[in-house]
């Protein structure tokens, strides 16, 4: 029950932005920074209907359609169905994550995770990529950032459906694994205390970064680690702070997460490194992390991110980090 094997490196591409998360990206740009990823060996790319309304689909699947399918690996998440009618983006209800995507397609989201709703969502979704198969298929945000004191409810509708029927398509060959895509730690320690059915992986967003990694430490990932679930690490960049933008948990960064950034960024100087290379290593470190899926805008920043990754980072800056208790002292780091 591991994806390692699956995935063509430690690097993939999250293409939330894509959606137009944040601010409207012209399609010339979009496609551009897909093919910057491809070009210099991207091979593993994530999406989900949810990002713009199914816009973060189409422009990836205009790109990679242009490629032999056999050569990348494609994940997509279920739980929210796109359909044609329309509404105003920037009204929706999206819980702690309002007006993430008003710069998106206008189409209405319905929140669904029963059996039905999830085998469609799957078939629109192989439409929108403009692909005949997916790789791995994640369940969506069931979690309370988006349903706050009912995310119980919402998650015990995806184990009666989408778990069971994300199974079954394992099972068939349909799909290869199947997991988790959520923001909070909670759902997946749940997931991982039944019985049945089994994920392979999670995807976590911002849940083990630099800035936010102590609850995970604790239990989620030694549990994850003993039952051979795999970890993706989504968000690396905790929203943009930790790669010089000004978001944290897809808002507007508050005062002490600017200072504890400024704290890092200091000793990153001091020891010479790029501070987004300490976020992705040390997203990297720990022996449950398959790989980490940054999101980007911009060609530019896929060289980033692959430099970030090969970038020498000394055992004295990790220490440091301890030393000033910016990270766990349980925490994994990079060895040289």
């Amino acid at each position: 029950m591991s994806i390692t094997h699956l995935l063509p490196g430690r690097l993939g591409f999250g293409t939330a932005p894509l959606g137009n998360m944040f601010r409207a990206i012209p399609d010339e740009e979009a496609a551009a920074t897909v093919a910057a990823a491809w070009d210099q060996g991207i091979r593993y790319f994530d999406t989900a209907p949810f990002y713009g309304a199914g816009l973060s689909e189409i422009r990836l699947g205009d790109v990679l359609a242009e490629h032999p399918r056999d050569d990348y690996v494609l994940s997509t998440k279920v739980g929210r169905v796109v359909l044609d009618e329309t509404e105003d983006p920037a009204a929706r209800d999206l819980g702690e994550k309002g007006g993430l995507f008003e710069h998106g397609r206008p189409n209405k989201m319905v929140n669904d995770y029963t059996a039905d709703a999830t085998l469609r969502s799957i078939e629109d979704s192989l439409k929108r990529l403009r692909t005949d198969r997916l790789d791995i298929v994640w369940v969506h945000d069931v979690a309370q950032d988006f349903y706050g004191d009912e995310w119980l409810a919402a998650y015990e509708s995806a184990r009666t459906g989408a778990f069971r029927v994300l199974t079954r398509l394992r099972e068939e060959g349909v799909i290869k694994a199947w997991g988790l895509g959520v923001n909070r730690v909670e759902p997946l320690e749940l997931t991982l205390d039944l019985d049945e059915p089994r994920p392979d992986a999670f995807l976590l967003a911002g849940r083990y970064t630099l800035l936010d990694h102590d609850r995970a430490l604790q239990r989620l990932l030694p549990a994850a680690a003993e039952r051979d679930v795999d970890l993706v690490v989504g968000g690396p960049y905790s929203s943009g702070i930790l790669a010089g933008g000004a978001h944290f948990e897809y808002q507007k960064a508050p005062a002490e997460i600017v200072t504890k950034v400024e704290r890092i960024k200091t000793l990153a100087q001091q020891h010479s490194i790029g501070i987004k290379a300490a976020a992705l290593q040390f997203a990297l470190a720990h022996p449950a992390t398959a790989a980490a899926i940054p999101g980007a805008t911009r060609p530019s920043r896929i060289a980033e991110d692959l430099a970030a990754l090969d970038e020498k980072v000394p055992a004295a800056f990790w220490t440091a980090l301890r030393e000033e208790k910016l990270i766990s002292a349980d925490a994994p780091v990079p060895t040289a």
